[in-house]
């Protein structure tokens, strides 16, 4: 890099960029946090809330008074305290006016400023605010010096660095930001609760955050709804300042008669927005991956009102509920994440921590508070005893004024006052020195001194100072009367339902029998119904009918490939019976050189026989072939050069193997073990390239069975190949099938 000069001015610098880019993004990055997106702990307001809350005190916009344009409100805010656009602070300001978006509204919008819908305010030059009750608490004493001041960004006027807040309102409005490298998410709380939770701190600085959670059990969404989060997972989020809450939509069942019922969505959860949330539910309808909702139809007025009509009446209530909150908005998760920033710097806090950051500062603000009332009661102490001084000398005093040149210096001289005692008693009207008014000043002057007393106390006093504080807050709790409407507790707490959800829908959604068909080339459909003429069934040219199975829509299938990979189905997401279908290998993962050996319904407390060309086979569970995996799950490992031949299901109590050497050995099925997955144990006995032909299992009492020329033949002499297992078994008996397949 050249050194560069500036013979003007003489303020380039010659840096590395590296270095000069790393100073300037720390400090946009300094910025963000502290001035943009972190909420303080003390009065939980980030700094433009903070703005447009003092530019309204500034403005008069008390919550008795009238209402003023938000665009002059926005403008005064803009020009004074926060020079960074009128939309930031506009869109602020219309937060901070909704119901649905605050728990405790901080101002009090007239006009539109926008719905749960997702609806955007009007602009505004056509909306009008002022203040609430809850935010003139915050702002209470602001006036007398509670707090400190900052010049503002053009040091022509000034701002408080943080505002009194009668309550704790960083807990009971919560805050979101998103800062440079970290953020923050504080859910809202009951302000009565938080306020309870104080209060105990105060009494015992040591109160555990479990004990703190029995008067503030948990957040309070201004939208309502029910936390179905567990105890222990909430405790351990205020205890570390991280966790998060599961919320659901509150709901009920509507009696339609007739057994017939409806459901009534009447609370859904915080920061959903229900146009949306309808939007999906009718995605999902249309996408039929609700299969228990029929319709859903929105009849809000002011209150939410979402109706859901299930598809059966048979379907239970609460199963519908539990399948609709595994897809869509109706359950939703608000982490929470403590982020705040606390004597300047951003920290994560536990409950406890931003309880007692909030109380340290209440204190202050109350010493505040005490000294400068002090302040105010000595000076006029100061004057009072002027007045009486000039009362007690009335005559003296008019002598002065009227014949000195100098009465002031003169009033000074005589009666030993101050230069403002003395100004003071100039000014004093000529009505004023009636004998009442005499009376009066030492009323007062008596009632300032005890007041002095009062306050030299509690300056002198910790303990003293915290009942200051704790009767400002019972104070405070009033606005938020629990049994009033703005302060009632509107969300719910409930245990998750043990709810077996997958049986629930399997019983709950309608059965369709339908018949599954598999091509020899891989083609795959399902036909409605059972009973059908496969023979008369159509197939693509070169192609013919390879396997099928009748099962119910609800049903799941399992397909065995060669390689020993089991793969799973769903029967009413298979092709319908139109045309030929499609090709397996869209749905599963199945190389060319792999083929499907046997299809069959998936039946979890049945037993599978497998057994390999290898000669080796097991006892498989038919619950260990599900899987959710496209390229299945592998259930039978198949030694070098051989390939899963036979999946069949287990009867009876003997097993039967043959060979491609036409050998048959029939042994106990006791010999046989039962596994989840494996390459199994030795059945027969093979010499050079022979290898399995099949394997089957059946009763002693029924015999062994074997198709010929297209009809059964029984082997009651069967007896005569038993043995053992493993061994190479004897030629198979006269008459058994020339496939060598049982």
């Amino acid at each position: 890099m050249s050194d560069i000069e500036d013979t003007e001015q003489g303020n380039i610098i010659n840096e590395p960029m590296s270095e000069a880019l790393s100073k300037r993004y720390l400090a946009y990055a300094l910025s963000t946090i502290t001035a943009r997106a972190l909420p303080d702990v003390r009065d939980g307001l980030k700094p433009v809330q903070r703005r447009i809350l003092y530019g309204m005190r500034v403005l008069k916009l008390d919550p008795n008074g009238g209402y003023r344009k938000c665009a002059k409100i926005v403008g005064d805010v803009m020009g004074n305290f926060h020079p960074h656009g009128d939309a930031s602070i506009y869109d602020t300001m219309v937060r901070l006016a909704q119901d649905f978006s605050v728990r405790y509204r901080l101002v009090d919008g007239q006009g539109n400023f926008g719905n749960i819908d997702g609806d955007s305010a009007a602009a505004y030059r056509y909306t009008e605010a002022r203040m609430t009750d809850a935010a003139e608490l915050l702002l209470d004493g602001l006036n007398e010096n509670a707090v400190d001041f900052r010049d503002n960004y053009s040091e022509t006027d000034t701002e408080p660095v943080v505002l009194p807040a009668g309550y704790p309102n960083l807990l009971a409005n919560g805050a979101t930001g998103i800062a440079v490298g970290m953020a923050t998410s504080i859910p809202p709380h009951n302000a009565a609760e938080a306020i309870d939770a104080a209060l105990l701190l105060i009494n015992n600085p040591k109160t555990p955050t479990e004990d703190l959670l029995r008067v503030m059990p948990g957040p309070d969404f201004p939208t309502g709804g029910v936390i179905v989060e567990d105890k222990a997972s909430i405790l351990d989020a205020y205890e570390t300042g991280r966790g998060g809450f599961r919320m659901r939509a509150r709901w009920s069942v509507e009696d339609l008669g007739r057994g017939q019922y409806q459901i009534i969505v009447s609370e859904i959860p915080f920061q959903v927005q229900k146009s949306r949330l309808i939007e999906r539910l009718a995605e999902l309808i249309e996408a039929k991956k609700v299969p228990l909702l029929a319709d859903v139809r929105d009849e809000s007025a002011e209150d939410v009102r979402v109706v859901l009509e299930p598809r059966s009446r048979t379907i239970e209530p609460a199963v519908l509920m539990e399948s609709l909150f595994k897809v869509c908005d109706l359950e939703t998760r608000f982490s929470l994440n403590m982020n705040v920033l606390h004597k300047g710097a951003p920290q994560v806090m536990g409950l406890r921590g931003v309880l007692q950051a909030y109380l340290d500062h209440r204190k202050e603000v109350v010493v505040r508070r005490a000294q400068f009332r002090l302040d105010k009661i000595e000076k006029r102490l100061h004057l009072l005893d002027g007045y009486l001084i000039a009362y007690l000398n009335i005559d003296e005093v008019i002598r002065i004024i009227r014949y000195e040149d100098h009465p002031k210096d003169e009033l000074i001289k005589t009666f030993a006052l101050s230069d403002i005692q003395a100004e003071a008693i100039l000014n004093l009207r000529l009505r004023a020195l009636r004998k009442l008014e005499e009376m009066e000043l030492r009323g007062e002057h008596t009632k300032l001194l005890e007041e002095r007393e009062e306050i030299q106390k509690l300056l002198g006093s910790t303990k003293r100072q915290w009942k200051a504080v704790a009767g400002l807050l019972k104070d405070a709790r009033k606005v938020f009367d629990p049994s009033s409407e703005l302060g009632r507790r509107r969300a719910g707490f409930e245990d998750m339902p043990e709810i077996d959800l997958t049986a629930a829908l399997e019983a709950s959604t309608p059965k369709e029998p339908v018949t599954v068909v598999l091509s020899r080339q891989g083609w795959i459909r399902s036909l409605k119904g059972h009973g059908h003429d496969l023979e008369a069934t159509k197939f693509k040219d070169g192609d013919e009918l390879y396997l099928a199975e009748e099962m119910n829509s609800n049903d799941k299938l399992i397909l065995m490939a060669s390689d020993g990979r089991a793969f799973t189905l769903a029967a009413d997401k298979l092709p319908g019976g139109r045309g030929h279908g499609e090709p397996i290998r869209l749905s599963i993962e199945l190389e060319d050189s792999v083929e499907i050996v046997a299809m069959f319904k998936f039946t979890p407390d049945r037993k599978r026989l497998v057994a390999s060309s290898a000669g080796y086979g097991f006892i498989l569970p038919e619950k260990e072939l599900e899987s959710t995996r496209k390229a299945g799950k592998q259930s039978v490992n198949c030694a070098k050069g051989a390939e899963l031949v036979v999946c069949g299901t287990v009867t009876g109590d003997h097993i039967a193997v043959i060979g491609t050497n036409k050998k048959l050995l029939i042994f106990a099925l006791a010999d046989l073990p039962e596994m989840n997955r494996g390459k199994g144990v030795k059945l027969q006995n093979f010499k050079g390239k022979d290898k399995l032909a099949d394997v089957t299992s059946f009763a002693a009492e029924d015999g062994l069975v074997a198709m010929a020329g297209g009809r059964q033949r029984s082997f009651p002499e069967w007896r005569d190949w038993l043995g053992k297992r493993a061994q190479a078994g004897k030629i198979a008996p006269k008459g058994f099938p020339r496939s060598g397949k049982f």
